[in-house]
């Protein structure tokens, strides 16, 4: 008896026989699918946009060029040229949670703003609490007029226009070369 050997004085414990694998595998398979299943349910977390670094936002000082600003930082996600100069840099952090729609977490805007000497004038931090959730609509912009299927379009351009450039009233036939 091998298996039992460290615990064979124990009277209760030598009665016992070892289970057999094939006792043992339907929980097993059980356990791992109940596992799998519970672990395609966990968070994804996605970053998108800017890495920050603060050591390298806090080399970002007023008096800076914006060749030394791109050095630093990189080039910006977007820039502005109202009400003067700006450079914008933009992370955000989206989680999903198994087939759900992901939704923000996190979102950090830094923007470098010039004065018209085209050098820093100010560098803002803005996070999700500042910004307005702004919902776009990612469908068709309807267009004016009814909607027509296929074929009404096709036979309605028919039956508008001339079926040839040349016809003119009263001229009955296609019109043939040098007509």
């Amino acid at each position: 008896m091998p298996f039992f050997a460290c615990i064979e004085g124990h009277p209760n414990l030598r009665k016992l026989k070892p289970a057999s694998v094939w006792a043992v595998l339907p929980a097993l398979v059980a356990l791992s699918l109940g596992t799998g299943l519970l672990a395609g349910c966990g968070a994804q977390i996605d970053r998108h946009g800017h890495v920050f670094i603060d050591v390298d936002l806090n080399q970002v000082q007023p008096g800076m060029t914006k060749d030394q600003v791109k050095t630093v930082l990189g080039s910006p996600d977007t820039t502005s040229t109202i009400s003067g100069d700006a450079y914008y840099y933009i992370s955000t952090t989206q989680k999903t949670v198994a087939f759900l729609k992901p939704y923000e977490i996190d979102r950090q805007v830094v923007a470098v703003y010039f004065n018209p000497s085209q050098t820093v004038d100010q560098v803002a931090h803005y996070g999700l609490k500042d910004g307005i959730v702004i919902n776009y609509y990612n469908g068709e912009t309807p267009a004016r007029g009814k909607d027509l299927s296929v074929l009404e379009q096709i036979f309605g351009n028919i039956s508008n226009r001339k079926m040839f450039k040349d016809q003119r009233p009263g001229m009955g036939g296609i019109p043939g070369p040098g007509l």
